[in-house]
């Protein structure tokens, strides 16, 4: 065996041994800083100590208007901390695009739906900054992993969440789910349950059933072949299915390599080798 495929094994043994674990994301963020980009911590988009987001501008921008993509983190809805997902703000700033990744209350401090209310104004906020930075025509994307993902693809499929603040689901060029839950009911999971408001939980929380003829943002739907957490045919499957039935644009990638963790792990540069997961959002960013 040759000595990168080693370094890569122990990379891959270092940092994907519990993606939920601080000390293998701190590999991961560690391993992936690079100059690419120019940061800028703590933006606070409410009052609330979680309300904050954090902006990787990118040292050499696309070509042509500013691309800017607002990521959310998974964790049930749960966990999760913005500095852990360091790498992904660094790896989106590297294609050429303005990053921001972004906090948001959690479970047992807001329940369905607190954390979309957050992401939405979070969302908001991130179009008023690109504005007052000159980028008022900037292709704005909404992006997540697992239940980060279940966010980005409520605020892209009903319009209620955007539309609090005076946007709509047309402000957006377009929004990446990678491995998110999007047709969950009835809820497996007994962590969430309440989470959802058992056993008050509705339809109407699911991003499947607000797909339907009105006007869509494209969609890229990433997935791992060997996800054993979220249901790859129950979810990412049935939701590109039913985007396709209605003729709205959408992209859908599986990986085969590639599980629930290592699917969003492979945006950080050491992991890159798994599978173009960032060449792939990069592209799908690029064509907006």
């Amino acid at each position: 065996m040759s000595m990168t495929r080693l370094t890569r094994r122990a990379w891959l043994a270092a940092a994907l041994s519990s993606l939920t674990g601080c000390s293998a994301l701190d590999v991961l963020n560690a391993v992936s800083k690079s100059d690419a980009s120019v940061p800028t911590l703590g933006l606070a988009y409410g009052d609330n100590p979680r309300q904050k987001l954090d902006v990787y501008r990118p040292v050499r921008p696309m070509a042509g208007p500013t691309r800017a993509v607002v990521f959310f983190y998974g964790g049930s809805w749960r966990e999760g901390a913005r500095t852990d997902y360091a790498f992904v703000g660094e790896a989106l700033a590297a294609t050429g695009a303005i990053a921001m990744v972004v906090d948001y209350r959690l479970y047992p401090e807001v329940s369905y739906p607190g954390f979309l209310e957050d992401c939405a104004t979070a969302t908001a906020f991130a179009r008023r900054w690109l504005t007052q930075q000159g980028h008022a025509d900037a292709r704005l994307f909404v992006a997540g992993h697992s239940a980060g993902a279940y966010n980005a693809a409520m605020l892209a499929t009903d319009s209620r969440w955007l539309g609090a603040h005076g946007m709509s689901t047309e402000s957006l060029s377009g929004w990446i789910g990678m491995a998110g839950p999007y047709n969950f009911l009835p809820i497996q999971a007994a962590d969430i349950l309440p989470v959802f408001n058992h056993p008050h939980e509705t339809q109407d929380s699911q991003p499947l059933f607000h797909v339907d003829q009105r006007w869509q943002p494209p969609a890229l739907l990433l997935t791992g072949e060997r996800d054993a957490y979220v249901d790859v045919r129950r979810n990412t499957l049935s939701l590109a299915e039913r985007l396709m039935k209605y003729r709205h644009p959408v992209e859908l990638k599986v990986y085969p390599r590639l599980d629930h963790k290592t699917l969003v792990a492979a945006l950080a540069s050491p992991l890159q080798f798994l599978g173009p997961v960032l060449s792939d959002v990069a592209d799908f960013v690029a064509k907006a």
